[in-house]
C-alpha cells in the first residue's frame, strides 16, 4: 500500500535490511492514500530509512524486559499496541495476507496476538495442524514487520496445569523453528482461573525452561488470578502474592486483561498499583463487557489507555474478527468478502480502537 514505486523501494529496501520477508506484490500496489497515512500517522516515532518508513521490528530490535518496562534493542522503554485474533478454529478467515496487510500498513498496529484456544475445539483436537497455522501466522507478522505474540488461550479448564504437557510440546516446537527471529513473544497461559497463584507460577517455571532451551532471549507473558485481573475478580490480593513469590525467571511480563464495561475503578486500581510494581502488557482488553459483548464503555476505556501511554504499558485489542459481538472489529461477513481497508465496514469499537492504534497521541 504505497504511494509510489519509489517509496515501494524504499521500504522493501528497508525491511530487507533488517533481515524481514517483504511484504506480497499485493500489499505494495494499493492506493495512494493509505501510505500517506501510514507514513504521516508515526512518522515521529519510526526511522526514516532511504526515505522510507520502517518497521515496528526493524525499528525497535528484540524485545527485552528492563525494570518495570519492555524496552527495545537499545534499551528505551516501548509501548507496543495492537490486535487481536479470535479463536483459529472459528475466524482463520480473517487472518488473512489482505487482512493483516491492512492492520499493519493502514491500521499502523505493532505487534499481533495470535489465538490458539487448546480445549473449545482448538488444539487438543489437531496439535499438528494447530502448531501449522500458528507457525503461518508467525510469518505472516514477520513479513510485515509486526511483533508476534504466541497465546496459549487455555481458558476452560482454568487451571494451566490441566495442558502441562501440551503447552511444553507446543512451545517447544515454536520456539525451536522460530528462535532465530527478534519479534516473537510467548504467552503461556491466557485466563487462569479457580486455582491459586502458587499453581500458576508452577506451571510457568515448568513451561518456561522449555522455551529458553530454545530461545534464550524471547519475552514471556505469565496470566495472573482469576482471568488475568491479577486477582481483581477474586479476594483482590493478586499483586501481593506475586510479589511474595514472583516466577523465577528472568525477561517475563504479567498479564491483565480488563472489558470496560465490566471492569470499574477497582479494577483500574489494582491495575494501576501493579504497573508501579511488576513489569506488566495487557494482552487483551475490550470496550464492552466481559462476554466480549454487550454496550460499550469508551470513556473507562480512555481512562485504562491513558493510564498504558502514560506508564508505557503494551497492549492488544480483542479482536480482529467479524464475530457477532460488539467486540469483534468488523461487521458480520467484512471476512468473507475480504473488504477490510478504510471504515465503512467497521462496528463502532473496531473504528473507536484503529483511530487509537492509528494515531494514539490525538486522544
Amino acid at each position: 500500500m504505497r504511494r509510489t514505486r519509489s517509496l515501494i523501494l524504499s521500504v522493501a529496501a528497508a525491511v530487507v535490511a533488517a533481515g524481514l520477508t517483504p511484504v506480497s506484490a499485493t500489499a505494495t500496489t494499493a492506493g495512494s492514500a493509505e501510505v500517506s497515512q501510514w507514513s504521516s500517522a508515526r512518522q515521529g516515532e519510526y526511522t526514516i530509512t532511504n526515505g522510507g518508513t520502517s518497521t515496528p521490528v526493524a525499528r525497535n530490535g528484540q524485545l527485552r524486559v528492563c525494570g518495570r518496562q519492555l524496552c527495545n534493542a537499545q534499551g528505551k522503554p516501548i509501548q507496543l499496541r495492537g490486535m487481536s485474533t479470535h479463536g483459529l478454529q472459528w475466524y482463520s478467515n480473517c487472518v488473512t495476507d489482505a487482512s493483516l496487510d491492512v492492520l499493519a500498513r493502514e491500521w499502523n498496529a505493532d505487534v499481533l496476538r495470535i489465538s490458539m484456544y487448546i480445549q473449545e475445539g482448538g488444539y487438543e483436537t489437531d496439535p499438528a495442524g494447530f502448531t501449522a497455522k500458528v507457525n503461518d501466522y508467525i510469518e505472516k507478522a514477520t513479513a510485515r514487520g509486526m511483533y508476534a505474540i504466541v497465546d496459549w488461550h487455555m481458558l476452560s479448564p482454568g487451571d494451566p496445569n490441566f495442558n502441562l504437557a501440551r503447552a511444553k510440546t507446543f512451545f517447544q516446537q515454536i520456539a525451536a523453528r522460530h528462535k532465530d527471529k527478534t519479534n516473537i513473544l510467548y504467552e503461556i497461559a491466557n485466563e487462569p482461573s479457580d486455582v491459586h497463584w502458587s499453581a500458576i507460577k508452577s506451571y510457568a517455571e515448568q513451561v518456561i525452561p522449555v522455551i529458553r532451551a530454545q530461545d534464550p532471549d524471547g519475552v514471556v507473558l505469565v496470566g495472573t488470578e482469576d482471568w488475568s485481573s491479577l486477582g481483581a475478580s477474586g479476594d483482590g490480593q493478586g499483586v501481593s502474592r506475586i510479589l511474595a513469590s514472583p516466577v523465577n525467571a528472568a525477561n517475563i511480563m504479567y498479564t491483565f486483561h480488563f472489558y470496560a464495561a465490566s471492569h470499574d475503578d477497582y479494577y483500574l486500581n489494582t491495575f494501576r498499583d501493579a504497573v508501579a510494581k511488576l513489569p506488566m502488557f495487557v494482552t487483551e482488553f475490550g470496550t464492552q463487557e466481559a462476554s466480549g459483548d454487550g454496550g460499550n464503555n469508551f470513556a473507562r476505556a480512555q481512562r485504562y489507555l491513558d493510564l498504558m501511554a502514560e506508564r508505557k504499558v503494551s497492549w492488544v485489542n480483542w479482536n480482529y474478527s467479524d464475530d457477532m459481538r460488539t467486540g469483534a472489529v468488523f461487521t458480520r461477513g467484512t471476512c468473507a468478502a475480504g473488504a477490510y481497508s478504510g471504515t465503512g465496514r467497521l462496528k463502532e469499537a473496531g473504528a473507536w480502537i484503529r483511530a487509537r492504534i492509528r494515531t494514539p497521541d490525538d486522544f
